[in-house]
């Protein structure tokens, strides 16, 4: 006897589940659907939170001059290794020794939008953008180089 009371208590507990999910079935297809016409009002209709991550950038000032100081910490904290920098020690002009940048290479095919890199900087020289239109044919064109002039 008491086996049969565990199954009708279990059928019992399956048919109430079984109608919650049916309630809210009918519930999303009785409303109203909505059908965004995406590409051609995408700046109009759509909206994206300034929160999302899309794209890396490095911003510059009103004379083109980015912040990097080219320290590598965005390199280090990276988990997948998306960022590559390329640094030469120059002189400058007291006589001191002195790393600059010379290529900041960003490979968003593999990157994990994690902000780990735009937490470590300590200059703010990069962020990411909401620019999320980044589809391409080849994997190659999603290497970019950031500090370009």
């Amino acid at each position: 006897m008491n086996g049969f009371k565990e199954y009708l208590k279990g059928y019992v507990g399956g048919v109430k589940s079984l109608l919650v999910g049916m309630r809210t079935s009918m519930k999303v297809f009785c409303q109203k659907k909505i059908t965004e016409q995406y590409p051609e009002n995408r700046h109009t209709t759509l909206h994206i939170p300034e929160r999302h991550r899309a794209m890396l950038v490095m911003p510059v000032d009103e004379e083109g001059n980015h912040h990097c100081i080219a320290c590598g910490l965005c390199q280090m904290s990276c988990p997948n290794g998306t960022i590559r920098l390329t640094t030469e020690m120059r002189e400058t002009e007291d006589g001191k020794k002195k790393k600059f940048l010379v290529k900041y290479e960003y490979n968003l095919g593999s990157c994990m939008f994690c902000m780990l890199c735009v937490n470590a900087c300590p200059h703010n020289a990069i962020q990411f953008t909401n620019d999320f239109e980044n589809a391409v044919f080849q994997k190659e064109k999603l290497v970019m180089t950031l500090n370009k002039k």
